[in-house]
Formats: structure tokens, sequence, C-alpha cells
């Protein structure tokens, strides 16, 4: 990594960890290569980000151990040999490395299968993350001696919430590395995509842009891309269609950092470089949806509250349209707002563009106060709990006018008391628009991090002109 944060830092995390742990052995395996097609042949490789924050060393067949009842931390890693060194070229020492985050005890990975038996044998407590890669299960199931399918039920709730206590809340290098890829990155993909933007172009051309410029900073995206017509559909990562005058194109990209943070930018642009009435109408109307979300953030505050007070915004503005009616409590309540907005409002982020999720949002966003809503849309907040100083999450507000499920919510006669569906003929080729950015919550309000990527009509009109 090019910027790796200093020793002290991964010293002080793996304590906290173990503090908040309190027993047992702590076993956090690093990721694997993945094969695109053959063994030979690696997808680009990614760090577990859990094994990133604690250990801090982002290379493949790694595994870290912190045995909290004997106070004292082990890193098992690769031995190089001649072989290596023809295909990789010269590579610093295993100890080496381990010893820049604080880690004197290393050994070989061909050592740690006994070393966890042992553990085992112990009966001691071994607790370990639910794993999301395959390779990663195999591992666990066959040291651990739990079938694949009940490694998730069997990893441990203790240091899930330990991990999600201490990872939850950004310090100042984080945030630095996340207004970084900001500031370096992502800005420079937005500013590149609003000046090129015309007619008879492939969405495809927008992402070679974003994945261009991760790539020219030696970086990545933090997620695959989506550059796309059809905003409507939420995550749709084609890229075949050709922009046409009068479209709108939805770009929901973000850069990691070199240390792996991610940032989540979407914007929602013009093709023809200037927004109709139409559009500018409901362009303006998601502005809304954000700014009331943002005047309502600051420690305390359940995002749950902030996802709501959106929502009613969508419906006042969806009423003074023409294309909603009724009381706005009461459409809110009833969840009919969630043909035009059905998801979250946001999530968090850090290492992971949807932070720690792998470690399940029961954990990272809700608790036995804040429950998950099982109303269709509401059910996609990834966050619903109170939010607290140091967390940074998304804001990303949306309008969607998906045919299919207008369609079907007209055919079934669906909340007909507060949809307006003969004026909603008109929108049915519209797309979708979302708006988003990156929030951190500071001691007693918010701060939108990065430097301002163009989001208001004047600005998106003027980049798209330049």
């Amino acid at each position: 990594m090019e910027r790796l944060f200093n020793k002290e830092k991964y010293i002080q995390r793996r304590k906290q960890l173990k503090e908040k742990v309190g027993f047992g052995v702590i076993f956090m395996p690093g990721n694997f290569h993945l094969s695109m097609n053959y063994p030979a042949n690696p997808l680009r490789f990614r760090q577990d980000s859990n094994f990133l924050y604690f250990f801090g060393l982002d290379s493949p067949e790694l595994a870290g151990v912190i045995d909290v009842d004997n106070d004292e931390e082990l890193l098992f890693g690769p031995e190089f040999s001649v072989d290596d060194l023809i295909w990789t070229g010269q590579v610093e020492m295993f100890d080496q490395r381990a010893f820049k985050v604080g880690v004197s005890k290393v050994f070989s990975y061909s050592k740690l299968e006994r070393y966890i038996k042992k553990t085992v044998e112990e009966k001691r407590k071994i607790h370990f993350l639910p794993p999301y890669q395959g390779e990663k299960k195999i591992v666990l199931s066959e040291m651990l001696g739990f079938p694949v399918a009940k490694l998730k039920e069997q990893a441990s709730d203790v240091l899930i919430k330990a991990v999600v206590a201490i990872r939850s809340k950004k310090d100042a290098d984080e945030v630095d590395e996340i207004e970084y890829a900001l500031n370096n990155i992502t800005a420079e993909i937005y500013r590149q995509c609003m000046s090129v933007i015309r007619p008879g172009i492939k969405e495809s051309e927008f992402a070679s842009i974003a994945e261009g410029y991760a790539l020219k900073h030696n970086c990545r995206l933090a997620y695959p891309a989506i550059c796309t017509v059809n905003g409507q559909y939420l995550h749709n990562e084609s890229y075949d269609n050709i922009l046409k005058d009068g479209q709108l194109l939805l770009i929901d990209a973000g850069s990691e950092s070199p240390m792996h943070y991610a940032s989540d930018i979407t914007r929602t642009i013009p093709v023809s470089k200037k927004f109709n009435t139409q559009q500018k109408e409901i362009y303006l109307l998601v502005l809304d949806m954000q700014q009331k979300a943002l005047s309502l953030m600051k420690p305390g505050v359940p995002y749950s509250f902030v996802h709501k007070n959106a929502c009613e915004v969508l419906v006042k503005g969806m009423i003074q349209l023409g294309l909603m009616k009724g009381n706005v409590a009461e459409v809110v309540e009833a969840g009919a707002h969630a043909l035009f907005f059905p998801h979250g409002l946001g999530h968090l982020l850090g290492l992971d563009v949807h932070d720690m999720e792998d470690l399940g949002e029961a954990n990272t966003g809700y608790d036995e106060t804040y429950k998950r809503s099982q109303q269709f849309g509401t059910r996609f907040l990834r966050y619903g709990k109170e939010l607290h100083e140091g967390i940074v999450i998304t804001v990303e507000p949306g309008i969607y006018f998906i045919p299919e499920l207008i369609d079907q919510w007209k055919s079934e006669s669906r909340y007909s008391q507060f949809i307006n569906y003969a004026a909603l003929e008109k929108y049915k080729n519209f797309g979708g628009i979302r708006i988003e950015d990156n929030v951190l919550i500071t001691n007693d309000n918010y701060k939108i991090l990065g430097n301002l990527i163009p989001k208001s009509v004047f600005d998106v009109e003027a980049a798209c002109n330049l």
C-alpha cells in the first residue's frame, strides 16, 4: 500500500479488539486470489476489509491471530521461493512487513492449520467473522470442523459486535482517505463525464472514464460503475446503450483510495447538456429531498427518521406535480411513495462501499431499539438506527419511473387513492434521477466530504457545456 498507516494505529486497533472481545482466540484470515477462468489467471486481488483494518497487509494468503487469553498476536504468511522470485520479482520479506504493522511473531502459512487445530483441541473459544469468499469458507470449515453451511451461524457475535463498534467511528486518517478518493479521483471522473456528454456516445465510454481515472492513480473502483440511461433500474450495470437526445444519464461511481477506503457518488446528467422542464422539476425535487435529509443529520437522530422526512418531501412535491394526492403523512405511512423511491436513503461507507455489510445489516444498521421495516422500499434502508459522531454515510435520494412497476401497481389498483396513474403515463419513459453525496457526522452536525462535485441544475449544465 502506498499510504500505510503508522504501526501504532494497528497496535491500538488490535488492543481495542482484545478488550472488547475479552477472551479466547480471534482468528482473522485474509482473502485469497480468485481465479477468473483457470488457476493461473486470477482476478485482481482485493484484501478482506476487516483484515486490512486490524492487520494492514494487502496481499493474499495471510492470516492474523489474536490470542486474547495470552495477550499475543501472530501472523501467518507465505514463504517465498526462487520460483516466486522469477514470476513476481523481489518482494519485502514477510517478517519485515509484519513489523511495520506491529506484529513480531510470524510463521509460515503451512503452520496455521496445526495452530488452529491445537487451539480447538484445547477447547478454547475461537472467534471468527462470517466468511463471504468461497476459498475462505473451505479453509475455515476444514480447520474448525464446521460444515460450510453452518459457518455463518457459528460466527462469533461477540467479535462481530466488537468489530462494528470499532470500525463504525472513522478517525481523521480514515476520513482523509475517503476525501483523497473523492478529490483526486472520483471528482475527476465526474468532471470528465460531464464535459464529454452528448448524444451518440455509448454508456461504456463513461464506464471506461471511471475505470481509467482510478487506474491512473493506481487505485480501483470501489464497486462496478453504473453508467446508464435506464436509471430507473437501480443497479443496472449494462453499458450497451447509445445516448440519445433528451435522455438522462445516471452515473453512480466511486474510487477507492490507495488504502482501499471507498467513495460513492451519484450524479444524473442531461444528455442534451440542458435539463428540459419535466427533468428539471424532478431533479429539483430530488435535491429538495437531499437537502431536507442533510438538515436533520446530527448525532442522536435516527436515520430512519431522516429517511421518512425525505419521503415526505418527495410526496409533497409529487402532489404539487399532480402525480400523487392525499395526506402526506398517510401516503408515507402506507408506503405508496415507494413506487417512486423503492430504496433506502443511504448506507455506511468506509473500507467497504457498503461498510461492514459482510457482518450483516442487522448488526451494522439496526439494534434492539431500531428494527428494520418490512414495508416495500423502506425495508431496503440499510442503516436505520441513531447517527453518532464519526459515522460516514451516504445520502442518496432518488425518484424513479419504472414502467413495469407502474403497470403492475395500476393493474392491481394499488394505492389508487394516493397515486394519479393517468398523469404518470407522461413519465413512463422518463428514467430515473439519483443524487448522492458522502457525509461525515461531526460532534454536533454534519459535513459533506470532498470538494464540490457539480450538483445544482446551474452547475451541472455549466459543467456539461465547458
